[in-house]
């Protein structure tokens, strides 16, 4: 049985582009990170095993830019929504941006650079910021920590959750992915057929149905819809 529709309530499902937007680097784009190194290396279970440090320096890198990294005008924008409206955010981002931006609820789909988590039968997660991992550094059960990141091969997280925030959401909001990593970018299909839905990207081959394409960059295309939104209050 799927939730009611709450008047009051917008999803915004966010991808890279809206970080990319902030200085960080993408995955698949021309410039992304998978042209650099492979995600069998640094982002598989396997690549953990064979590679443990290689993966540890792979997600150090992308920790320490995250935290230099400030939220763009996008970011501080869907914060705002928040002043009139129910806004819950799925994102498939690995950064905190939205969280330093001021917004109050965030679900991460793939993980959080700031965390660590311990490789036993029941991990524990530790905040660790900015700061690196290093072989050898425990947890309080013995074991390595890691990267608190969903790689391929992985479970993706709260995604039942998700999906109802999405079935119940007057506006559905997709900024900045690709919508082709599963299960992650099933979420769409979730949106109800009365929901307002908007996908913001600079271009898109194929969009959902029943979605309307709004071209341009995220810190401008994000604000004036949010403007607008505002405005109807």
């Amino acid at each position: 049985m799927k939730p009611e529709v709450q008047s009051n309530k917008i999803v915004v499902i966010s991808g890279s582009g809206i970080s990319a937007e902030s200085g960080l680097p993408t995955f698949r784009d021309s410039g992304g990170l998978w042209n650099s190194f492979t995600w069998q290396e640094v982002s598989s279970p396997e690549g953990w095993k064979n590679r443990p440090e290689s993966v540890l320096n792979f997600y150090n890198e992308r920790r320490l830019k995250a935290s230099q990294a400030t939220p763009n005008f996008a970011h501080q924008a869907l914060a705002a929504l928040e002043s009139a409206y129910e806004v819950v955010i799925l994102t498939q981002n690995v950064d905190d941006l939205h969280e330093r931006a001021g917004s109050k609820n965030v679900i991460h789909l793939h993980g959080e650079l700031a965390y660590a988590k311990s490789t036993g039968p029941d991990p524990k997660r530790y905040r660790i910021n900015s700061e690196p991992i290093t072989l050898g550094q425990l947890g309080e059960d013995g074991t390595q920590l890691r990267p608190d990141i969903v790689w391929f091969g992985e479970e993706v997280q709260h995604l039942a959750t998700a999906r109802l925030h999405v079935a119940s959401a007057a506006k559905v909001l997709v900024i900045g992915t690709s919508l082709t990593v599963y299960p992650a970018a099933s979420l769409v299909k979730a949106a109800r057929g009365r929901s307002e839905k908007i996908l913001n990207a600079l271009d898109f081959e194929r969009v959902p149905f029943g979605f309307k394409l709004m071209r341009g960059k995220a810190t401008d295309v994000v604000p004036a819809l949010v403007q607008a939104w505002l405005s109807s209050k």
